[in-house]
């Protein structure tokens, strides 16, 4: 048995925001389905925690909705939570979610890492924008520091910054799925809080070390956005985000050309990111 238990963290703001409550029930299954699944582990059901001051039911269904099509999309039952109504304990208008999901490996199936050996390398999905961390750093910029409006429209994103932050955390589900079978599949890491080297240095056996080519893709533009406005160094940006990645597959490096083709076939953007030393 794998189990998780995860919220959205300050994204929430911007869904107080924009009023758009829909995306972050979906974001929070997403984010509990990745998780678990970087064991091998298959999804079966999952439990929500909604609290808030008041209960105002088209905002509920809303939240509910998403969490609904992420357990669709997941083949995962959403089988029951709790709602509490707190007066004078949340603002008006604000609430907070968290998820619990349990799912099932078998014991001889587990990926664990502990079969990361040198010269391993790294294959990176892109992420669908910050996905859920970095939001408390993100807020301060843009609208205490440099007064953005939320519904104000950036060129250089393509849309408005709104629409921008409430991109929904990806589900690597299938691409998991397609490769959680193989042999040469040594571990996976789903970068969350903690950034890339955070998220993944911790699965690696004693003696062994990351090198990421951070040369080797571009971070989408949102990224970039925040280091300029924010004068962020790139460490604190590494520490904090997952610029652009969204999750790793760490493979033997004879079948680096195998994995890449594989989820270039599901329609993913897969790319070699570094190795193991």
């Amino acid at each position: 048995i794998v189990t998780s238990v995860d919220g959205v963290g300050t994204k929430l703001k911007i869904a107080f925001m924009t009023g758009v409550h829909d995306t972050v029930g979906e974001d929070l299954v997403n984010h509990c389905v990745n998780d678990i699944m970087t064991s091998g582990a298959e999804p079966l059901f999952f439990l929500d925690y909604l609290a808030l001051s008041k209960l105002t039911s088209d905002v509920v269904v809303k939240i509910v909705e998403g969490m609904a099509r992420g357990c669709r999309n997941a083949n995962c039952a959403l089988i029951g939570g709790e709602t509490a109504e707190m007066p004078g304990f949340y603002k008006t208008g604000e609430y907070d979610i968290s998820g619990t999901i349990v799912g099932v490996v078998d014991r001889s199936k587990v990926i664990d890492g502990s079969k990361i050996q040198k010269g391993d390398i790294l294959i990176a999905l892109p992420s669908n924008g910050l996905h859920t961390n970095g939001y408390s750093l993100v807020r301060k910029i843009f609208f205490e520091i440099h007064h953005y409006k939320i519904d104000q429209y950036i060129s250089s994103l393509g849309c408005t910054l709104g629409e921008e932050l409430l991109k929904v955390h990806h589900s690597y589900q299938k691409a998991i799925n397609l490769l959680k079978k193989q042999s040469y599949l040594h571990g996976m890491s789903h970068i969350t809080g903690g950034g890339i080297e955070g998220n993944t240095r911790r699965i690696l056996p004693i003696g062994r070390s990351l090198k990421i080519h951070w040369s080797e893709w571009e971070p989408p533009e949102i990224f970039k956005l925040i280091q300029s406005l924010g004068n962020i160094d790139e460490s604190e940006m590494r520490r904090v985000f997952n610029l652009g990645v969204g999750f790793i597959f760490i493979v033997d490096n004879n079948f680096t050309h195998q994995t890449i083709e594989k989820l270039t076939q599901i329609n993913e953007k897969p790319f070699v990111m570094g190795e193991i030393q």
